[in-house]
């Protein structure tokens, strides 16, 4: 963990109205009464559309609260969502339109690694903050995790998966692994971090595998971890895909041989697995909407109070809320409505959030916050363990 040692302030709403407020690109100022708009380039389509929709609930839940409470500086804030479609190239041109012809405060998004990584050189070019929201790997050399202009406020690897991978050992879930995820940028990333644990805790990786996306017949992959017999597997294939596997590895038998360790997991999966299935699953996370603890119970009361009783609630929507709030008091606090206060006032914020208290690193932009291991029992996602304020390592070197 880091020792959280940096400056600020603890952030709170109200500060004067401003008359107009200048675009450090030479955009228009921002007129008396208008609102100020923030972007939101998500996946509403190409197979990550689940994560984008739980983005939305926390996004709308604070711009609601937002917007009830007095706006920013007086104004009402608007959000403007794009489909990003699950595509890294269609995520910058989004960012991109969203900067240029709508004129935004900040962008929200997107979900996956490698479209963060497409829009990065385009928020930095235009010098507009970008507020990452999902869970990452931290920095890498495509240059994803670090710079002025970035936010984020979800994990990374020392917050999620460091700690899971001894507590399954102290836990006797057992010390030997096998890796399985999607082809991509993220799951390659996040094992490569957690050889690292692996090695330092002394346990064993007997295999690395990747599927593409859209992947249908997991069979062959399925024998072959079952063969190798790990005692647990480290998992990172979201979405749909993700479902999949583990509906054809519990008809196998595979899971009632290894315990899964599933990176990225969140409320939105519980129930497609069918009833009874996909129990004893762990994960490492900052929210568990099933927690009894009177802040999260809260949030998760305003959210089903917007959005209605039956709606899921996971760590996207949480993330996301936290990105938008926390946009609105570093604007307050910095006292002027430009992308310039925006960074200045988000850079070392300490706020209140539904876990507690949450840090903006000023010299890297990643959140301290609340972890959580948590296990699926009964359909739900329950607290198994309370590992308190984790700081981030992000790999940045600024």
């Amino acid at each position: 963990m880091l020792r959280l040692q940096r400056r600020k302030f603890l952030a709170t709403a109200g500060a004067t109205s401003l008359a107009a407020a200048v675009s450090p690109l030479g955009f228009p100022a921002i007129a008396q009464g208008a609102t100020v708009k923030v972007g939101a380039a998500l996946p509403f389509s190409g197979g990550l559309e689940l994560f984008g929709e739980q983005a939305r609930l926390g996004l709308d839940l604070a711009a609601a609260e937002i917007n009830a409470s007095g706006g920013i500086l007086g104004r009402d804030v608007e959000i403007l969502y794009r489909d990003m479609k699950t595509d890294p190239k269609t995520a910058a041109e989004r960012a991109r339109e969203l900067v240029q012809r709508e004129e935004v405060m900040a962008v929200v998004g997107p979900i996956t690694s490698s479209a963060r990584n497409a829009m990065v050189p385009v928020m930095e070019g235009l010098k507009t903050p970008l507020l990452y929201a999902t869970n990452y790997e931290g920095a890498d050399d495509a240059g994803g995790g670090c710079g002025r202009y970035l936010f984020f406020f979800n994990t990374v690897p020392n917050q999620d998966t460091a700690p899971l991978i001894p507590w399954l050992a102290a836990n006797g879930y057992g010390d030997s692994f096998y890796m399985f995820g999607m082809n991509y940028v993220w799951p390659r990333n996040m094992f490569r971090a957690a050889r690292g644990v692996i090695d330092a805790t002394k346990g064993t990786v007997l295999g690395e595998e990747y599927a593409p996306a859209g992947e249908k017949d997991f069979t062959p992959v399925i024998r072959k971890i079952a063969n190798e017999a790990p005692e647990i597997l480290l998992f990172a294939l979201p979405g749909a895909d993700g479902i999949t596997f583990i509906k054809q590895a519990e008809e196998f038998g595979l899971l009632d041989q290894v315990t899964v360790a599933f990176l990225g997991f969140s409320e939105t999966y519980l129930g497609a697995f069918g009833a009874g299935k996909g129990e004893n699953m762990i994960t490492g996370v900052p929210f568990v909407a099933s927690d009894n603890d009177p802040g999260v119970a809260d949030f998760v009361g305003r959210v089903r109070s917007l959005h209605g009783e039956d709606v899921g609630i996971s760590h996207y929507v949480f993330a996301h809320y936290n990105a938008l709030m926390a946009l609105k008091l570093g604007l307050e606090a910095s006292g002027d409505l430009t992308r310039e206060a925006a960074v200045d006032g988000m850079e070392g914020l300490v706020f209140d959030i539904a876990t507690g208290r949450a840090s903006i690193l000023g010299n890297d932009h990643h959140t301290a916050m609340q972890m959580y291991i948590a296990k699926t029992e009964d359909g739900t996602l329950r607290v198994a363990d309370r590992l308190g304020v984790i700081g981030p390592e992000s790999g940045c070197s600024v």
